[in-house]
This record gives structure tokens, C-alpha cells and sequence, in this order.
């Protein structure tokens, strides 16, 4: 069996999203959240988890069926009558006899990122072992307005087919600071097969965002850096930079424009090498890193 995570990870995830919606505002006409002052697009840690969860439950086949891991937080229904009802919490609860033990057993979303568990007369709440801050572009980009026509006419008795808009990010590379905390790792009993499964879920949970809306968008880089103490640097995304050399930063539309600095993150892995056990580092292909102006290909802890 798989063992409890018993040391700190910090987590730095970028990806590159071209003519999409990251992530929808529902509240603001669907478009993607932006942050006007910097001009910088949003990311929800909510959607990072939702893309993971999917990932668990389409392509691991995590639904609870023949004994299989199950996802607690997916939309499932039950039947009344002859209608079909979407479950509450308190409902899906029931599912696993409303038993933390079994839920813990049986959910990896609530042993890797908690959860409230409501019960009849209670709730128990899991602190989860792994957080994201809000993913922010490393660049600067807009909002694209793209409107076209729907198939069908709005009512009945119309000549003419409802018109439609969407709203885009031309280009952007969304980085996200990630944490697995071990000490709440005993709690909802994440193990290292889980962490396993969390960062797979990352990289290819991304790949298949294959939705109209999402198509587009693709990892780039993952690092995990273990940790020997109950320690983290924090801010790795935001010790990073793109260089584009003279180009306007608006215009940057793929990776061939682009190098990613890395110099101050080294640094800072540096300053803390004694403290850092491991370092893995997940790269595609089409980017390139540089620190001080020099090509760097890996980081590892034995090259920093």
C-alpha cells in the first residue's frame, strides 16, 4: 500500500493558452477573468482542480464502479418518480454511508484537495494537503471579442439564425504556485501514489482540455521541488520572466517568441539547496529556458 506523504512539496505549473477562454467569468458575460489594472488573465485554483478532477474521472476511469477510486465533488443524480434529480451534498454523502473513513478510502479529490463532507446532523471538514494561489499570465495580454451566427433562428418564424459572441485571450502563459502540505497530509491521508496521480492529472488534465471553449491550450512546464524540513521558498511563479527581447508584449502569439528567464528561480534554489531533497522538473519541447542570458536545458539539484 501506498505510503502518507510525509515531506513538503512546492509546486510551479505553467501552461500556454492560445485563442481561448482559460477561464470563464460567469458573472461577466463568460469572459475570461482579467485583471484590467495589469492587464494580466486569471485563473481560479477552482478551475486548475476541476481540469484535474475531470482528468481522474474521464481518463483514470475514477467513478466508483467495480471497487475504482471515485471522485466526491462530480454532479451525479438520483431518480424520483419519473424524474432525475441532480444530488446535494448531503446526498452524495449517503453514497458512502455517510462514513469519513469510507470517503477517504474511496475519493482521491478529498484525500489530495478536501473538502466539507456534510453529514445529517454534522460536517466534517478536511483541510486539503494541496493549494493553488490564482494562476496569473506571465505577459501581458486583452480580451478578443469574436462574434459569428448561431444555427438556429432564436424563436419560431424567423428569417434569420441568432448571432453569437465569444471572448478570448489571443496568447498567454498562465502560471500557477501549488503547495502539498504533509502535516495535513495525515489528515486526509494523501499518499504518495495520490501525489503521483496530482501531477499527471496537471500535465495531461491540461492536454485534454479539448472543449470549444478551452481547445488551445497546453503544459509547458512542471516543477516539483521536495523539501527536507517543514519549509517552502513561495512565489516561484513570480520569480520568473518572459524574455521577448524588443517585440511588444501584446504581440507575442506562440513560444518562438519567447524565452523563459528563469535566472531569479535558480537563485532562489540556490540560496536553499540544503533544504531542498529533490527537484523534478516536466518540460515540453518547444520551450526554451535561459538564466544570466545562457541556455539552460534542466534544473536539478546536483545544476543548481
Amino acid at each position: 500500500m501506498s505510503e502518507i506523504i510525509d515531506s513538503r512539496s512546492e509546486l510551479l505549473f505553467l501552461y500556454d493558452i492560445e485563442n481561448a477562454n482559460p477561464n470563464g467569468d460567469p458573472l461577466n458575460e463568460n469572459r475570461p477573468r482579467f485583471d484590467t489594472e495589469s492587464s494580466v488573465a486569471l485563473v481560479s485554483d477552482v478551475r486548475l482542480k476541476r481540469t484535474i478532477r475531470d482528468y481522474w474521472y474521464e481518463y483514470k476511469e475514477f467513478n466508483g464502479l467495480d471497487d475504482r477510486q471515485d471522485i466526491f465533488v462530480r454532479e451525479t443524480t438520483y431518480d424520483e418518480g419519473d424524474k432525475k434529480y441532480i444530488k446535494d451534498g448531503k446526498r452524495r454523502a449517503r453514497d458512502f454511508q455517510e462514513q469519513a473513513d469510507i470517503i477517504l478510502a474511496k475519493c482521491i479529490d478529498i484525500r489530495v484537495f478536501g473538502g466539507v463532507i456534510p453529514l445529517a446532523k454534522d460536517s466534517i471538514t478536511y483541510i486539503g494537503p494541496v493549494q493553488f494561489q490564482m494562476g496569473k499570465s506571465l505577459n501581458k495580454t486583452e480580451i478578443i471579442e469574436e462574434q459569428g451566427t448561431g444555427a438556429f433562428a432564436s424563436t419560431e418564424k424567423k428569417i434569420q439564425a441568432t448571432f453569437r459572441t465569444e471572448y478570448k485571450i489571443p496568447y498567454a502563459v498562465i502560471g500557477f504556485n501549488g503547495i502539498i502540505n504533509e502535516k495535513a497530509a495525515r489528515y486526509s491521508r494523501m499518499t504518495t501514489e495520490d501525489k503521483s496521480l496530482l501531477l499527471e492529472g496537471i500535465w495531461e488534465g491540461t492536454k485534454n482540455l479539448i472543449s470549444r471553449s478551452k481547445f488551445g491550450q497546453s503544459p509547458l512546464f512542471l516543477l516539483e521541488v521536495e523539501y527536507k524540513e517543514p519549509f517552502y521558498i513561495g512565489n516561484l511563479r513570480q520569480r520568473l520572466k518572459l524574455d521577448y527581447g524588443e517585440m511588444n508584449e501584446l504581440q507575442i502569439r506562440g513560444t518562438n517568441d519567447y524565452k523563459l528567464d528563469i535566472s531569479e528561480l535558480l537563485e532562489a534554489l540556490k540560496e536553499n539547496k540544503e533544504k531542498i531533497a529533490k527537484i523534478h522538473l516536466k518540460l515540453d519541447s518547444r520551450l526554451t529556458m535561459i538564466s544570466n542570458g545562457k541556455l539552460i536545458t534542466n534544473i536539478s539539484k546536483d545544476e543548481i
